[in-house]
């Protein structure tokens, strides 16, 4: 402990807002010491995600501000206290928790810490992603194989990786992004069709192509592409929320329209909300599956090569994300 500095910085919530920059300050506090059972990490990397909007709101706090920000980090165990087994100092290791990102260092119970080789971009790049990817499609999707999948906003954070598996799984994959050089990209993971909502009419291409609807939705952009989801489902077919990226930044959208029920009804379809935290019994499981996959090549992960440093560069990176420019994963490196 000796050679850590005195203190470390960190990115905290003081005024919830939407508006991360404005949400947030960058703090200095006083370097923890890990007690039984902890250890302490040196943050490398920090994956920046759609609901930062959510957090720095603080829809996922019950506590008053100021909080902490971020999720998913990757980084080197610089400490370690007692009663630890399976660590030393010099490790490298994933952890996912809620405010346990835009840090330069954090304590981690030793048991929530997933050993890795090396922090690298893509393994950070994988954590949360393909994790809410996999247990969104699994466990609220309930996907099986022959089935037509479409996933929105596919060559995000989480869609790059809902592409692979579900293609994986023997289904046929429908992407949707903004650009072309985005489309080559989700062909590259294994996208049949890809629908590049800027240049084409998701609804026209959904009813023309696909007649007798979509079995499996996996819908994180809300308003207009949530909607077309919905009116072209197959019978039986489900949609799972992760999101509704489009309606981050402001008020909920007003709309006068019939009720969600007279599309559903008639085909037996099913609506389902999904967030990988309410189900935290589940998480080691997923996450073990996930690494597995990783380590056998059967999952690339998409990192967008714009980069962002430290704790200064966090609202940067956010913003970032949410301007829709981002190719992959947003990163921020320590």
């Amino acid at each position: 402990m000796s050679e850590l500095p005195a203190t470390y910085r960190k990115v905290v919530v003081t005024r919830p807002s939407r508006d991360f920059r404005a949400a947030t300050d960058i703090v200095e506090v006083p370097m923890p010491k890990p007690g039984p059972g902890q250890l302490l990490i040196k943050t490398l990397y920090a994956g920046v995600n759609a609901s930062d909007l959510n957090i720095s709101a603080g829809f996922y706090f019950a506590d008053e501000p100021p909080f902490d920000t971020g999720v998913e980090a990757t980084g080197e165990v610089v400490a370690v206290g007692a009663d630890v087994n399976g660590f030393k100092v010099g490790d490298h290791v994933l952890s996912v928790m809620l405010g346990g990102g835009y840090r330069e260092y954090n304590i981690v119970d030793a048991a929530m810490a997933i050993p890795i080789p090396q922090a690298t971009p893509e393994i950070t790049a994988t954590a949360v992603g393909a994790l809410t990817a996999l247990m969104a499609l699994d466990i609220a999707g309930e996907m099986r194989s022959n089935e037509i999948v479409l996933i929105t906003a596919a060559a995000g954070g989480v869609g790059n990786f809902a592409v692979q598996i579900a293609k994986q799984a023997g289904n046929h994959v429908i992407g949707t992004c903004s650009t072309p050089e985005k489309a080559e990209e989700l062909r590259r993971l294994g996208c049949d069709r890809v629908i590049v909502y800027t240049q084409e009419d998701m609804n026209t291409v959904l009813q023309t192509e696909y007649p007798q609807g979509v079995n499996l939705v996996l819908e994180g952009v809300g308003t207009d592409q949530f909607d077309s989801s919905v009116a072209n489902l197959a019978k039986l077919g489900r949609v799972v929320i992760i999101g509704f990226i489009s309606e981050y930044k402001g008020e909920p959208q007003v709309i006068t329209a019939p009720r969600i029920y007279h599309q559903l009804l008639w085909k037996s379809a099913t609506l389902r909300g999904f967030l990988y935290s309410d189900y935290p019994e589940r998480i080691p499981e997923y996450l073990g599956q996930v690494m597995q996959l990783v380590l056998e090549g059967k999952l690339t992960a998409l990192v967008d090569d714009t980069p962002f440093y430290g704790v200064e560069q966090v609202a940067d990176a956010v913003e970032h994300l949410h301007s829709g420019k981002n190719k992959g994963k947003v990163l921020v490196r320590f």
